[in-house]
């Protein structure tokens, strides 16, 4: 599996070498056209999902909206582009989308190798295991010799191996490639377990299990790995690179201020508190600084309300807690640098 993933980043830097002149013209690019282009999952409820009419919601489509609304001026100027894991950051560095905005996991290699830019985390997660409870199995440490359902060109598939390999355990992986095909791989009973980040598995067991038999699939207790969460964009674009950052970044600062989608308005006007009034442009600065209007917080505030109303809006139905998703302040690792 190593030796896949490998060459796939090595595909991903001849590709790189052909963009890296353009790159820093995506805001440019993005008002020129009137739309923000933005890559998302195939599916994925509570991060970016489709409805019958085409409709997207979820965690990062609002990050999509909340960047389009600080950029243009409104969060309906998005396209939204779905890739699976193996088309995500080739299309990101062919210009295909202008930001990758897909539940995919901050590494190293992945920030070093593909010419890409990670910006700031939107979720912390982590890896797990989901199976049937007709299994009878307890623990992850009880899945040696399992097959495995598992999505190709994922941290996923690389910690798989390396937690098998540590706990001296043998499994054998079933790959397959899109998404709507791997779960109904594992819901037919083609492997004994299927891993992803934790948040997918919660997802694919409440959207995608067989109607009425959610309940007959458990998540087992560990977790084997860190997954940081969030935006990313094309190397050589620093003015992009900051806007993605820091419009994420005020959305948790204003979740802190308690500035929300219905009182940004009021708190712009009547605030007496500086880092509010830097924020929210009342005090200008920010927004140039930014290459933006000084109300660009507050048009994503406006579409989308703060970090908080969005996990309140796609996350709980889940079932799953903030956890360290929590603002620093109510015992999470949330939070913004100053905004000064």
């Amino acid at each position: 599996m190593k030796s896949k993933w490998t060459t796939a980043i090595a595909a991903a830097a001849i590709v790189f070498s052909s963009y890296s002149a353009s790159a820093a013209k995506t805001v440019e690019a993005i008002k020129s056209r009137g739309e923000l282009i933005c890559g998302v999952s195939t599916g994925l409820g509570g991060f970016s999902l489709p409805d019958s009419r085409g409709k997207w919601t979820g965690l990062d489509v609002d990050i999509c909206k909340a960047l389009a609304a600080a950029i243009l001026g409104s969060s309906y100027k998005v396209k939204y582009i779905p890739l699976s894991t193996q088309q995500r950051f080739t299309a990101l560095q062919s210009g295909e989308v202008d930001v990758l905005s897909r539940n995919t996991s901050w590494s190293l290699t992945r920030d070093t190798a593909l010419g890409l830019n990670f910006t700031a985390v939107t979720y912390y997660d982590g890896q797990g295991f989901m199976v049937p409870k007709a299994l009878e199995v307890k623990s992850a440490k009880e899945l040696d010799g399992a097959t495995v359902c598992i999505q190709p060109g994922t941290t996923s598939e690389l910690n798989l191996a390396d937690y098998f390999r540590a706990n001296s355990m043998t499994f054998t992986p079933v790959v397959i490639e899109s998404l709507q095909e791997l779960n109904a791989a594992f819901f037919a009973g083609r492997c004994d377990a299927y891993t992803t980040d934790a948040s997918g598995l919660a997802s694919t067991r409440l959207n995608d299990a067989p109607k009425g038999k959610s309940d007959d699939y458990i998540i087992l207790p560990e977790i084997i790995s860190k997954e940081p969460l969030g935006p990313v964009v094309r190397h050589g674009d620093d003015q992009f690179l900051d806007i993605v950052k820091w419009v994420i970044f005020g959305l948790v600062e204003a979740e802190e201020f308690g500035i929300t989608s219905s009182n940004v308005r009021e708190m712009a006007s009547s605030s007496k508190n500086p880092n509010i009034k830097r924020l929210l442009g009342t005090n200008p600065g920010m927004g140039r600084n930014l290459g933006l209007d000084e109300a660009w917080i507050v048009n994503a505030i406006l579409a989308v309300g703060n970090y908080g109303e969005i996990w309140e809006r796609n996350i709980p139905p889940l079932g799953l807690s903030r956890g360290l998703n929590k603002l620093w302040s109510n015992g999470g690792i949330m939070y913004s640098p100053p905004v000064r």
